[in-house]
Protein backbone atom coordinates (compact mmCIF):
# COMPACT_ATOMS: atom_id res chain seq x y z
CA UNK A 1 0.00 0.00 0.00
CA UNK A 2 1.18 3.38 -1.16
CA UNK A 3 2.51 5.64 1.92
CA UNK A 4 0.43 9.25 1.20
CA UNK A 5 2.35 12.11 1.72
CA UNK A 6 -0.01 15.25 2.18
CA UNK A 7 2.07 18.49 0.91
CA UNK A 8 0.43 21.87 2.78
CA UNK A 9 1.50 24.94 0.77
CA UNK A 10 1.35 28.17 2.48
CA UNK A 11 4.31 30.21 1.13
CA UNK A 12 4.73 29.08 -2.66
CA UNK A 13 2.35 27.88 -5.15
CA UNK A 14 1.98 24.37 -6.62
CA UNK A 15 4.12 25.50 -9.54
CA UNK A 16 6.76 26.88 -6.85
CA UNK A 17 6.99 23.99 -5.15
CA UNK A 18 6.87 20.49 -7.46
CA UNK A 19 9.59 20.99 -9.90
CA UNK A 20 11.65 20.58 -6.78
CA UNK A 21 9.43 17.66 -5.29
CA UNK A 22 9.81 16.09 -8.93
CA UNK A 23 13.63 16.45 -9.11
CA UNK A 24 14.20 14.64 -5.63
CA UNK A 25 11.83 11.95 -6.65
CA UNK A 26 13.80 11.89 -9.98
CA UNK A 27 17.43 11.51 -7.45
CA UNK A 28 15.75 8.71 -5.75
CA UNK A 29 15.70 7.03 -9.44
CA UNK A 30 11.70 6.85 -9.31
CA UNK A 31 9.63 7.75 -12.31
CA UNK A 32 6.81 10.25 -10.74
CA UNK A 33 2.97 10.81 -12.47
CA UNK A 34 1.75 14.10 -12.04
CA UNK A 35 -2.13 14.28 -12.34
CA UNK A 36 -4.29 17.05 -12.77
CA UNK A 37 -7.99 18.09 -13.53
CA UNK A 38 -7.53 19.09 -16.88
CA UNK A 39 -5.34 19.15 -20.40
CA UNK A 40 -5.25 22.58 -20.13
CA UNK A 41 -3.69 22.37 -17.21
CA UNK A 42 -1.38 19.67 -18.02
CA UNK A 43 0.12 21.71 -21.36
CA UNK A 44 1.04 24.99 -18.82
CA UNK A 45 2.45 22.84 -17.00
CA UNK A 46 4.32 21.16 -19.51
CA UNK A 47 5.64 24.49 -20.72
CA UNK A 48 6.15 25.86 -17.19
CA UNK A 49 8.20 22.84 -16.55
CA UNK A 50 10.35 23.39 -19.59
CA UNK A 51 11.88 27.02 -18.18
CA UNK A 52 11.07 26.95 -14.37
CA UNK A 53 14.97 27.09 -13.58
CA UNK A 54 17.45 28.07 -16.10
CA UNK A 55 20.08 25.53 -14.57
CA UNK A 56 17.97 22.69 -14.23
CA UNK A 57 16.55 20.44 -16.63
CA UNK A 58 13.54 18.43 -15.57
CA UNK A 59 12.97 15.84 -18.35
CA UNK A 60 8.76 15.32 -18.67
CA UNK A 61 6.22 14.86 -21.34
CA UNK A 62 2.13 14.80 -20.97
CA UNK A 63 0.59 11.86 -21.77
CA UNK A 64 -1.21 12.71 -25.08
CA UNK A 65 2.26 12.94 -26.74
CA UNK A 66 4.37 10.43 -28.35
CA UNK A 67 5.78 7.99 -25.86
CA UNK A 68 4.37 8.65 -22.37
CA UNK A 69 5.73 5.11 -21.37
CA UNK A 70 9.21 6.30 -21.68
CA UNK A 71 8.76 9.78 -19.64
CA UNK A 72 10.43 10.00 -16.38
CA UNK A 73 8.00 12.68 -15.45
CA UNK A 74 4.38 12.17 -17.06
CA UNK A 75 1.92 14.99 -16.63
CA UNK A 76 -1.81 13.75 -17.07
CA UNK A 77 -5.21 14.37 -16.58
CA UNK A 78 -6.54 11.14 -17.00
CA UNK A 79 -6.57 8.20 -15.05
CA UNK A 80 -3.73 5.77 -16.25
CA UNK A 81 -0.04 5.57 -15.39
CA UNK A 82 1.66 4.51 -19.00
CA UNK A 83 5.23 5.40 -17.33
CA UNK A 84 5.35 2.81 -14.38
CA UNK A 85 5.30 5.74 -11.85
CA UNK A 86 6.68 4.81 -8.46
CA UNK A 87 4.90 8.01 -7.36
CA UNK A 88 1.59 9.77 -7.91
CA UNK A 89 1.50 13.67 -7.17
CA UNK A 90 -2.06 15.19 -6.97
CA UNK A 91 -2.65 18.69 -7.82
CA UNK A 92 -5.59 21.31 -8.54
CA UNK A 93 -7.91 18.22 -6.69
CA UNK A 94 -6.96 15.48 -8.90
CA UNK A 95 -8.41 12.49 -7.97
CA UNK A 96 -6.64 9.17 -7.45
CA UNK A 97 -8.29 6.02 -7.20
CA UNK A 98 -5.57 3.96 -8.21
CA UNK A 99 -3.20 5.06 -5.40
CA UNK A 100 -2.75 1.97 -3.54
CA UNK A 101 -0.74 1.24 -6.92
CA UNK A 102 2.15 3.53 -6.28
CA UNK A 103 5.17 3.34 -3.58
CA UNK A 104 3.86 6.93 -2.61
CA UNK A 105 0.63 9.23 -3.39
CA UNK A 106 1.63 12.58 -2.79
CA UNK A 107 -1.22 15.58 -2.22
CA UNK A 108 -0.07 19.19 -2.85
CA UNK A 109 -2.83 21.56 -1.62
CA UNK A 110 -3.26 25.35 -1.27
CA UNK A 111 -3.40 25.57 2.38
CA UNK A 112 -4.95 29.58 1.60
CA UNK A 113 -7.65 28.26 -0.35
CA UNK A 114 -10.19 26.81 2.27
CA UNK A 115 -12.00 24.39 -0.43
CA UNK A 116 -8.58 22.52 -1.04
CA UNK A 117 -8.10 22.79 2.83
CA UNK A 118 -11.44 20.89 3.22
CA UNK A 119 -10.76 18.58 0.76
CA UNK A 120 -7.23 17.72 1.98
CA UNK A 121 -9.10 17.01 5.16
CA UNK A 122 -11.66 14.91 3.59
CA UNK A 123 -8.53 12.56 2.02
CA UNK A 124 -6.57 12.47 5.19
CA UNK A 125 -9.34 11.20 6.94
CA UNK A 126 -10.50 8.66 4.21
CA UNK A 127 -6.56 7.86 3.75
CA UNK A 128 -6.71 6.83 7.58
CA UNK A 129 -9.69 4.96 7.50
CA UNK A 130 -8.74 2.72 4.78
CA UNK A 131 -4.94 2.29 6.68
CA UNK A 132 -2.74 4.34 4.51
CA UNK A 133 0.50 5.17 6.21
CA UNK A 134 0.16 8.86 6.14
CA UNK A 135 2.24 11.95 6.81
CA UNK A 136 1.48 15.73 6.51
CA UNK A 137 4.21 18.42 5.78
CA UNK A 138 3.83 21.75 6.18
CA UNK A 139 5.60 24.45 4.64
CA UNK A 140 8.61 26.60 6.67
CA UNK A 141 8.84 30.12 6.78
CA UNK A 142 12.38 29.54 4.32
CA UNK A 143 9.99 27.66 2.33
CA UNK A 144 11.42 24.03 2.70
CA UNK A 145 8.89 20.74 4.36
CA UNK A 146 8.75 19.86 7.98
CA UNK A 147 7.25 17.06 8.85
CA UNK A 148 4.28 17.47 11.37
CA UNK A 149 2.36 14.48 11.67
Amino acid sequence: MAEIWFYHLERTTIDQALPALLEKTLERGWKALVRTVSDDRVTALDSHLWTWRDESFLPHGADNAAHPERQPVLLSAGQGAPNGADVVFLIDGAEAPDWEHFARCVLLFDGNDEEALTDARKRWTEAKAAGAAVSYWRQTERGGWEKQA
